[in-house]
């Protein structure tokens, strides 16, 4: 039986073997090219003198802009109206711990109250 959804048998032994516990071969690295000479460029950038003041510039602006729109959606997120759901997950996550425990404990009576209730009815 063979690997249905592989290669070929043949090519599993294709290549020169190795001892066990040696390294793998080393593929051949490419040579490190010669010091660049001139200041740093960014990638796209243009000419390196009138383009680093301007840079700097655009990266702000572009900090900024970026930090409006978050703004606008965080706003936009809080403002909508969500409905009864939406008021409901909003009274939940205003509730503290001891408020939510309380109100667990009232459902708690609740339910035992119906169900001494519902026993009563049933022998009476």
């Amino acid at each position: 039986m063979g690997n249905i959804c592989g290669k070929s048998d043949g090519e599993n032994f294709s290549q020169p073997g190795r001892v066990l516990g040696s390294a793998p071969p080393q593929p051949q690295r490419a040579s490190i090219p010669a010091k660049v000479t001139g200041p740093p460029r960014t990638v796209g950038g243009g000419d390196a003198n009138a383009a680093g003041a301007s840079q700097n510039n655009n990266a702000e602006d572009a900090r900024r802009r970026a930090a409006e729109a978050a703004e606008a959606r965080a706003n936009a997120a809080s403002s909508k109206s969500t409905g009864k759901l939406g008021s409901q997950l909003a009274a939940q996550k205003k509730q503290t711990r001891n408020g939510t425990l309380q109100e667990i404990s009232n459902n708690e009576r609740r339910q035992r109250d119906a169900d001494e209730a519902a026993e009563t009815r049933v022998h009476s």
